[in-house]
C-alpha cells in the first residue's frame, strides 16, 4: 500500500472507505498524534522544571538521606545523665576524682538496656528508648571551647571565629530545594534570639538565597507565626512588578558599583516572602493535622516545633533546624534535667514514629545534641541541689533515619565520663558524616571566596563510617 495514498484519493474514494479501512490506513497518524501528545507533556515538564540556585541538584554519589531535621539542644545537656552511663562515677559520688577538680557527682538517674540492640538509655527518655534500634548514639563527641555562644556557632557553622555558612546553608547550596515556593532552610526557634544570634543560620559568603529563614514558633496562630507574609494592601501582580524593579536596580548597582551580600540576602528574602504567601500558610498550620497526630506530638512547645518540622519536610524543605534550649543545668540538675527531658522525649519519639509510618524516615536524617557536655563533678561542689559545669571534652549526640545504622553506641569516654577517649568525634567529623549521608564528599563541597576554596569542615573532618548502614 502506498503510504501517501490517502493524500491523493478523491472525496468519492474516501467516502467509500469502511471504518476498518480508515483505521488501518491512518494508524501511523494516530500513533504520531499520541507521540506528539506525550512529547508535549515531556517538553512542558522540562520547561516547568525549576532553574536557578535553588533548583534540585544531584550530590557527588547516591545519597542515603534527602532531608535533615537538626534538633539543637542548646545549653549543653549532661551526657552522663542521658546517653552515657557511668557506674564508676556513681560509685565515687561525693568523693574526690583523680585528675579532676571537685568531688564526683553520680547520676541521679538509672540506665537500662533498651530494644533488641540493648543500648543503655537513661530513665529520663522512656519514649525515645523505644526507638533505640533506629538510633546511633555517639558517646565520644568533643569540641574546642566550652562557651555557649562560641560553641553553638561552632556546632551550627563549623567555625569559632570567622563568620561562615551554617550547615543548613551548605546543604541547600549542595542539593537545592524540592520546593521553589518555600525556603529550603528553615530555623524554628521558640522565642528570642539564641546565643550566637543569626550566625547560627546565616549563609555568610554563600549567596543570600542559601541563608536560613528564622521562624519564632512561640506565637499563636499561623498569621502571627509568619507575620506580614501576606500583603493586605497590594495585589500579587503589583507586588511582582515592584520586586522585578528592585531586582533590576540591584543588578545595575552590582554591575556599576559593587555586589552587596547583605542587600542580595534582603532581596532574596523579599522574593521568598512573595512566593510563600500561599504555600507557607498551609505548611505551618498544624490544625490541618488529624487530632490523633496532634495528640501524638503533644501540646508542648517542642511538640509544636517537631510537628511543623515534619510538615516542612513533607513540603520539600531540605534542612530544618529546631531550637530546643534550656539545658544549662548548673544547679538542681535532678529536677531541672528531668523536666527538660520530658518536654522533648515524647515529641521526638513521635517525630521518629511519624516519619517512619509516612515512609519518610529512611530519607530524613534526624540529629539531636547540644554544643558541649557537662562536668562529672558537682558545679562549685554544689550543696543539696547540685548541677554540672561546662565540659567541652565529652558529650553525646544521637542520629536516626537517613542511612544511620540503628542500635549503635559509638565511641566512649573515660570511666567517669570526663573526656572522650575512644573513637573521638569532633564537630568537623560530625559534619563530614552528615554530608556523607546526604551524598557528599565533604572535601569537595566547596565555594570559592576571596581566592580560596572554603568548605564546611575547613581542612579537617573524617566520616564516622561505623554508624552508616
Amino acid at each position: 500500500m502506498n503510504p501517501n495514498e490517502h493524500l491523493t484519493l478523491s472525496p468519492a474514494a474516501l467516502a467509500s472507505w469502511s471504518r476498518r479501512d480508515f483505521l488501518a490506513r491512518t494508524g501511523m497518524g494516530f500513533g504520531a498524534m499520541s507521540l506528539a501528545g506525550l512529547m508535549a507533556e515531556e517538553y512542558a515538564a522540562q520547561a516547568a522544571a525549576p532553574t536557578g540556585p535553588l533548583a534540585p541538584k544531584q550530590p557527588h554519589y547516591p545519597a542515603k538521606a534527602k532531608y535533615v531535621i537538626h534538633i539543637f539542644a542548646q545549653g549543653a545537656p549532661s551526657h552522663v545523665d542521658t546517653w552515657d552511663p557511668k557506674p564508676e562515677l556513681s560509685k565515687n559520688d561525693d568523693k574526690p576524682l583523680p585528675g579532676l577538680n571537685g568531688v564526683g557527682f553520680g547520676s541521679p538517674f538509672t540506665f537500662k538496656k533498651s530494644g533488641k540492640s540493648g543500648v543503655e538509655t537513661s530513665e529520663v527518655f522512656p519514649q525515645l528508648a523505644k526507638h533505640i534500634d533506629e538510633m546511633a548514639v555517639i558517646r565520644s563527641m568533643y569540641t574546642d571551647i566550652p562557651s555557649h555562644e562560641v560553641a553553638s556557632v561552632m556546632m551550627n557553622t563549623g567555625s569559632l571565629r570567622l563568620a561562615k555558612p551554617s550547615v543548613g546553608s551548605w546543604v541547600l547550596y549542595g542539593l537545592g530545594s524540592n520546593n521553589q515556593n518555600m525556603p529550603g532552610f528553615i530555623s524554628l526557634r521558640p522565642g528570642g534570639v539564641p546565643p550566637g544570634g543569626t550566625q547560627n543560620w546565616q549563609s555568610a559568603f554563600l549567596p543570600g538565597v542559601f541563608q536560613g529563614t528564622s521562624i519564632n514558633t512561640s506565637v499563636g496562630n499561623v498569621d502571627q507565626l509568619i507575620e506580614n507574609i501576606k500583603n493586605q494592601f497590594t495585589p500579587l501582580s503589583e507586588q511582582r512588578r515592584q520586586l522585578d524593579l528592585v531586582n533590576k536596580l540591584n543588578t545595575i548597582h552590582s554591575q556599576t558599583l559593587q555586589k552587596d551580600a547583605q542587600l542580595e540576602a534582603r532581596l532574596e528574602a523579599y522574593e521568598m516572602a512573595f512566593k510563600m504567601q500561599t504555600e507557607a500558610t498551609d505548611a505551618f498550620d498544624i490544625n490541618k493535622e488529624s487530632q490523633a497526630t496532634r495528640d501524638m506530638y503533644g501540646t508542648s512547645a517542642q511538640g509544636k516545633q517537631l510537628l511543623i518540622a515534619r510538615r516542612l519536610v513533607e513540603k520539600g524543605v531540605r534542612f530544618v533546624q529546631v531550637w530546643d534550649g534550656g539545658w544549662d543545668h548548673h544547679q538542681n540538675l535532678e529536677t531541672a534535667l528531668a523536666n527538660k527531658a520530658q518536654g522533648i522525649d515524647g515529641p521526638a519519639a513521635a517525630l521518629l514514629a511519624d516519619l517512619k509510618q509516612r515512609g519518610l524516615l529512611d530519607q530524613t536524617l534526624v540529629v539531636w545534641g547540644g554544643e558541649f557536655g557537662r562536668t562529672v563533678t558537682r558545679d562549685r561542689n554544689g550543696g543539696g541541689a547540685p548541677g554540672r559545669d561546662h565540659n567541652n571534652r565529652a558529650f553525646s549526640v544521637w542520629m536516626a533515619g537517613g542511612g544511620v545504622k540503628g542500635g549503635t553506641a559509638y565511641g566512649a569516654t573515660d570511666e567517669f565520663g570526663a573526656r572522650a577517649v575512644t573513637d573521638k568525634v569532633h564537630i568537623h567529623d560530625l559534619h563530614a558524616t552528615m554530608l556523607a549521608l546526604l551524598g557528599f564528599d565533604h572535601t569537595k563541597l566547596t565555594y570559592r571566596y576571596n581566592g580560596r576554596d572554603f568548605r564546611l569542615t575547613d581542612n579537617f573532618g573524617n566520616v564516622v563510617k561505623p554508624i552508616i548502614a
